[in-house]
């Protein structure tokens, strides 16, 4: 479980998340974080939305990539946009040193979601693209689809394939949670010795 002032790293993306409150702070309300982007976004990230939660983001520095129903824009420093809950968007920075304010309400299970995809590309689990194998894809979809579903492939083909994996991949040792080193109190103990 995150607090406020951790810092999560992607070094596939080279996004980094800062805590600023978190999901337990705000009693479940509000997951808000600092994204910053250490090098330009090196692939797209896959369209997506969310069934119940509203995000804001406000640009700090440098420019941000946004599409958003299909519609690309780019903000710059101090620009906000505000995606509805169901609204299919995707972000990226065209260049190294883009840092976004970003809030998600309600924050759900959002900050163990980003855990586990910025614990499974830290720990080398994903491709050149930061996308795990099928089986813990289907796991990670399954598990956190109140929070994220992909656009591409129809929901409907999504439930079929991610349902029948899931249950396989369960019984092959894969897990949905995976607590990012850094946010579990070993890794923070771990991160003191190192220091």
């Amino acid at each position: 479980m995150a607090r406020a002032g951790d810092v999560i790293e992607n070094p596939i993306s080279g996004q980094n998340l800062i805590f600023r409150t978190t999901t337990k702070e705000s009693g479940g309300e509000l997951l808000e974080v600092e994204s910053v982007y250490t090098k330009p976004t090196p692939f797209q990230p896959p369209t997506h939305y969310h069934p119940g939660q509203e995000e804001r983001f406000e640009v700090l520095s440098g420019t941000l990539r946004v599409l958003v129903d299909g519609r690309e824009r780019h903000l710059g420093t101090g620009e906000i946009i505000t995606i509805q809950p169901g609204t299919p968007h995707e972000m990226s920075a065209g260049e190294a040193g883009v840092r976004v304010n970003w809030q998600t309400r309600p924050a759900l299970r959002t900050e163990a979601f980003f855990e586990a995809m910025w614990g499974l590309a830290r720990d080398g689990k994903t491709n050149e693209k930061g996308v795990p194998n099928l089986l813990q894809t289907a796991m990670l979809m399954t598990e956190y689809a109140d929070e994220f579903r992909l656009v591409s492939p129809p929901r409907f083909v999504q439930k079929m394939v991610f349902g029948a994996l899931a249950p396989i991949g369960r019984l092959l040792g894969y897990r949905a949670d995976y607590p990012y080193p850094h946010t579990t109190e070993r890794g923070r103990q771990a991160d003191k010795v190192q220091g």
